[in-house]
């Protein structure tokens, strides 16, 4: 590729306003576009160093209000104003509307019930039994491979490892809790650390890869549904009847029943998630609030169980087995993204558990919103008059 153009680029300090602008006069050379609304923003490309590489601007996503939402958890107690980035028009007043429905209810409960993160190296070995061996000797030497991994980190912590044997091969998850950062960065560096200490002192000094794939990564998985990968929440409310066919035009009876048709075709399908739409609150909220967007990938991924209660009430719960945030690190330091946080109180330490409890409880409130919505006919209506881009 003699021909190549490289993007500019400045080696000794390539986060300038200078430099942005020098890459978006490149673009437009090259392509004649325009960037005007790329290169309109208020941050300091110093800030940035970190989050992303040759960086020319930034890309602009309408954010909505919705709420309040009542929330009775642990960590989030109170009245929230949600802000949700997204370009779907009915999102954010679906999701109004939710909240509006679980708030007359006397809001959502919310509990935070397990937390970790992974990263999964395997073991290779010449035979099955060195690895099962192997496997002995792990255990034998938890104490001594914990050290190793949390000396990288100071708020990491190796809670467990995990063994999964196939062939002459076994395979591990390393499961940490790592405080209000997501983690994936700190579980790699400690683990990185911990193999290395059990390759030099193992009497066979097996080779590994740092991850055999089954930590998942930014991808769904069925092991991580059970095990957890970030922050399992459950998401619960209690919705009285009659509140129901008031605001939502819909009888409790009726919505248990689409439930039971729904779970059918999810069980069909093979659905990551039984419930209405999980990923469309978690993306808006994550854009808004500086998350890493591709984690939900995993974060949607979830288990909806209700029941029909005797006095004919409507019992709704959402499960989240690896939903993944941060109130630090990352892009959460970045203006829009950091005065979102603030908004719900999220920004700083100790305050992760507070925003997975505030996302779960945005989650069943647009479950509620939609799965009603699409037994009263209003799901094609409310998107016509508000999601269409007319000119």
């Amino acid at each position: 590729m003699n021909d190549r153009i490289p993007i500019p680029r400045d080696p000794a300090n390539d986060y300038t306003t200078e430099m942005a602008q020098q890459r978006r006069e490149f673009v437009t050379g090259r392509t004649g576009t325009s960037l005007q609304h790329v290169g309109s923003f208020t941050i300091d490309p110093a800030q940035v160093a970190g989050n992303i590489e040759n960086y020319l601007g930034v890309a602009q996503v309408p954010i909505g209000l919705a709420g309040p939402l009542r929330i009775n958890g642990e960590h989030a107690t109170g009245d929230f104003y949600i802000p949700l980035a997204t370009t779907e028009g009915t999102l954010v007043a679906s999701y109004n509307r939710g909240m509006r429905l679980l708030s007359a209810c006397g809001g959502v409960t919310v509990t935070v019930v397990k937390r970790a993160m992974q990263r999964a190296p395997v073991f290779e070995f010449a035979n099955a039994r060195e690895a099962r061996d192997f496997g002995q000797w792990l255990v034998e030497h938890c104490d001594a491979i914990r050290a190793a991994a949390e000396a990288t980190t100071r708020i990491g912590k190796l809670t467990d490892v995990e063994q999964y044997a196939v062939g002459n091969l076994l395979y591990t998850r390393f499961n940490y809790t790592t405080g209000d950062a997501a983690g994936q960065n700190m579980t790699g560096k400690a683990t990185l650390a911990a193999c290395e200490w059990i390759k030099a002192r193992h009497p066979l000094h097996p080779s590994y890869i740092l991850s055999g794939s089954i930590d998942t990564d930014k991808k769904h998985s069925a092991m991580n549904t059970l095990r957890t990968r970030g922050r399992r929440v459950i998401a619960e409310v209690t919705i009285r009847n009659e509140t129901l066919q008031r605001m939502m035009r819909v009888d409790a009876r009726t919505l248990f029943r689409s439930r039971q048709v729904s779970q059918a075709g999810s069980f069909m399908a093979g659905s990551a998630y039984n419930g209405p739409h999980a990923a469309n609150g978690i993306a808006a909220m994550f854009i808004a609030t500086g998350q890493d967007v591709a984690n939900v990938a995993e974060s949607h991924a979830g288990i909806t169980y209700a029941q029909l209660l005797e006095n004919g009430d409507y019992y709704w719960s959402v499960t989240l087995p690896s939903l993944i945030v941060a109130s630090y690190g990352g892009g959460t330091g970045l203006g829009t993204q950091r005065e979102c946080l603030e908004m719900l109180g999220c920004y700083g330490d100790g305050k992760a558990d507070r925003l997975a409890e505030i996302v779960a409880a945005v989650v069943l409130a647009g479950d509620v919103s939609l799965g009603s919505a699409v037994l009263a006919g209003d799901w094609v209506s409310s998107h016509d008059k508000l999601g269409r881009n007319r000119p």
